[in-house]
């Protein structure tokens, strides 16, 4: 099997997604630093569980399947660092005593800042946002460049770099005709935070390498993510991935479950007519893995809307309210002054068939669905910590 180098291993998205390749018989290496770990304990927002770090994690792995995820801890923002990943260990005794041996067929690129009230709480960590995101994904450009202009790279792109436009959004591209000419545009971005737009720039890098240098790049423009389990985790419950249910790091279905079940009233911002599109983690490795199966061609950026279906803000705490309800919790849905400068109400209509025509099979955010991770959650219940859910940082 071919060789997956995942970058931002330790995430919500790398760790399932290193043992979704490897119990699939891939060569899997990790990288990652554990700046959201360290993120979270920075600014004191709490996770539902305690995690095992990334090495413990890989040592269960091998210990219950036999099989391995080699690990490297470095920072991607340091050139020389994401050149030794193509280039050898050079003088990095870490990726020495990991036995890695370099030119990976396809590159996961998860190793971003990924949340937008995070890149807005203050100047500092906007620049936290922009620096890593941007220096690491023109690290790996480079290298890729540089040393196997063959590697495949997956970058998680975002629904957020649209924006929410009066016009349906199409796969990344869109034909325009001016002045009697025609033409294939990147489809028009317009971010609503800094993390959002870091990745407007991850695109155009990206798009920019594609044209220069004939890379082969597939951009997934994922919508919210929200689940725990995978079949992996049901391995050993302590490769379970890291779960945020806190306004920063917690994605909106996942927040709603955990308030349901602690009796916190959801919190609604504004109207609740924003509509985004989501999907399963289950889906999230689906989506990889059939992109790296039919991998981009030379000299292609070839782009996804990763999303398996589309609800308001409204929609999702209806939902949550009335599965809750029927398990006998008691649960309200309170709506807040929005801390977001965004559209309440709005035309929203993408289209997310390119992933389907490649094989992906959706999961949708059934009633079954949300009652099993109500279920999973309530047994971490007395860790949830209430103060922690709603910060109301605002931009």
């Amino acid at each position: 099997m071919s060789h997956v180098l995942i970058l931002g291993g330790d995430g919500y998205l790398g760790w399932p997604t290193a043992m979704h390749f490897s119990a699939r018989g891939y060569d899997v290496t990790v990288v990652d630093n554990y700046m959201r770990r360290n993120a979270c304990v920075e600014i004191d927002v709490g996770m539902l569980y305690p995690i095992p770090t990334l090495m413990e994690r890989a040592k269960i792995w091998h210990e219950r399947t036999g099989k391995e995820i080699k690990v490297l801890i470095g920072d991607l923002q340091e050139p020389e660092v994401m050149r030794s990943l193509f280039s050898g260990p050079l003088s990095y005794s870490w990726a020495v005593n990991s036995g890695f041996t370099g030119m990976p067929d396809t590159v996961i690129h998860y190793a971003e800042q990924p949340s937008a009230p995070y890149s807005l709480m203050d100047y500092k960590r906007a620049d936290i946002t922009i620096t890593n995101n941007l220096r690491v994904t023109n690290n790996l450009m480079f290298a890729v460049r540089d040393y196997s202009r063959d590697t495949h790279i997956i970058k998680l792109g975002t629904m957020g770099e649209y924006g929410t436009p009066n016009i349906d959004i199409e796969e990344g591209w869109l034909e325009i005709e001016h002045n009697g000419r025609k033409g294939k545009f990147l489809f028009p971005r317009q971010a609503g935070s800094i993390y959002h737009t870091t990745k407007v720039m991850d695109t155009d890098l990206m798009w920019f390498g594609v044209r220069m240098w004939d890379l082969k790049v597939t951009d997934l423009m994922q919508g919210p993510v929200y689940g725990i389990e995978t079949e992996e985790m049901k391995v050993d419950p302590r490769l379970k991935t890291l779960f945020n249910y806190d306004e920063v790091f917690g994605t909106i279905v996942n927040r709603f479950i955990v308030q349901a079940v602690c009796g916190y009233p959801l919190t609604v911002y504004g109207k609740g007519g924003q509509t985004r599109g989501y999907l399963n983690i289950k889906d999230t490795l689906q989506c990889v893995h059939k992109s790296e199966q039919s991998p981009a061609n030379s000299g292609e950026l070839r782009i996804f809307n990763q999303i398996m279906e589309t609800f308001s803000a409204n929609e999702l705490a209806e939902k949550v309210h009335a599965v809750g309800c029927d398990l006998g919790y008691d649960v309200k849905i309170n709506h807040i002054d929005n801390p977001r400068k965004e559209a309440e109400e709005h035309y929203y209509n993408p289209a997310y068939q390119g992933l389907i025509e490649i094989g992906v099979e959706p999961h949708y955010l059934t009633d079954e669905v949300i009652s099993e991770l109500m279920n999973l959650v309530a047994q971490y219940k007395q860790s949830i910590r209430t103060d922690v859910i709603f910060k109301g940082i605002k931009w």
